[in-house]
């Protein structure tokens, strides 16, 4: 399938899938492992989230991004000019946003590696088993990227900070597509979070001159949610800020979280499917309520009240790095089966 062959009701996902339960132990005890056992895990992770996407049906599958083991160890890890602050600013009490570690900014940033995400993709290619399933590489916007590190030096607030950061996503994003890349997620949760209290053309503005090169060379998508660390939003969770502006972002796909939200402002996709295709959250990645294939039905009966089915895809509302893997498991494979009913009477 071309990256812009239409097809209806596409299901797929953002990126992120569960971490095996196994994962979690290596990752806290890396350094007792050689190189080839650390190949070994990273490999074997990703072919566990390759397999649960397959056998749950879904059209389109990513790596699960088990190699972000934890973002210091993943993209800021790649990152020159800054010093990696693992420690948490508040351990205590229920967990949050303000629970993550922020870097000092101490030189001139620069990624000369690359951000690690071509050899994931890579890697993708060769243990992915199926031919029938397109495969996905999701990577921050620099705007997103920015807010972990602090200010300091010429870089004096967090917009010249994302300014710095942009040359270098985009040219992860050329990378990727000289890969091979055919779908590619730009995410830029951030954007979406504070689109309410910044200039939301100047946002769409990094976000186009991010994608630039790409554009026209994959199906580009962006994910628009309202945050998702340890199971909590972040933003005001309204997208109505975001447009008309968000409408001139140059991507093919937009990806909306509908199901936490009970599917407000669901009406918002028919004037975005005019422009993209839309794929809409239906199944709530901060709930251990497993979603029901007939409820999965009923939700995708009503976005089909606003949109054509070749101009919708169907995933999750945000990456299931957050939820067990057992709930993920089962959320996956009834949002499929759901669609499927819908498919079997278009």
């Amino acid at each position: 399938m071309s990256f812009m062959e239409p097809s209806l009701l596409r299901t797929t996902v953002v990126g992120s899938y569960p971490f095996p339960s196994w994962l979690h132990h290596a990752v806290d005890h890396w350094n007792v492992f050689g190189s080839a056992d650390q190949q070994e895990i990273i490999e074997d992770a990703v072919t566990v989230a390759i397999m649960d996407q397959i056998g749950a049906g879904l059209d389109v599958i990513t790596d699960g991004e088990q190699t972000r083991l934890d973002f210091n160890l993943s993209f800021y890890g790649f990152l020159e000019g800054i010093s990696l602050e693992s420690a948490s600013p508040r351990r205590w009490g229920p967990p949050a946003h303000d629970q993550r570690g922020r870097h000092a900014i101490v030189g001139p940033l620069a990624a000369p590696r690359g951000l690690g995400t071509v050899e994931d993709f890579e890697r993708l290619k060769r243990l992915n088993p199926s031919q029938e399933v397109t495969l996905k590489a999701s990577v921050p916007g620099p705007y997103t990227l920015s807010g972990r590190l602090i200010p300091g030096g010429s870089y004096t607030d967090r917009f010249a900070v994302t300014e710095a950061l942009l040359p270098l996503v985009r040219k992860e994003l050329e990378d990727l597509v000289r890969a091979g890349c055919s779908e590619l997620t730009v995410d830029e949760p951030s954007m979406s979070c504070y689109a309410h209290r910044e200039d939301a053309h100047r946002l769409v503005d990094i976000f186009n001159r991010t994608v630039e090169p790409v554009v026209g060379h994959c199906r580009l998508s962006t994910h628009l949610c309202f945050g998702n660390f340890k199971g909590h939003a972040v933003g005001l969770r309204r997208y109505a800020p975001m447009f008309p502006a968000f409408m001139e972002m140059k991507v093919d796909e937009m990806h909306l979280e509908m199901a936490s939200r009970e599917m407000a402002e669901l009406d918002i996709i028919a004037s975005l499917s005019e422009r993209f295709h839309v794929a809409v959250g239906l199944v709530d990645v901060k709930s251990y309520f497993i979603e029901s294939p007939e409820l999965i039905a009923d939700r995708v009966r009503a976005c089909l009240k606003y949109a054509p089915a070749d101009r919708l895809s169907i995933a999750p509302d945000c990456g299931l790095s957050q939820t067990a893997r057992w709930a993920a498991k089962a959320k996956l494979h009834n949002m499929v089966a759901g669609v499927e009913k819908v498919r079997q009477s278009l």
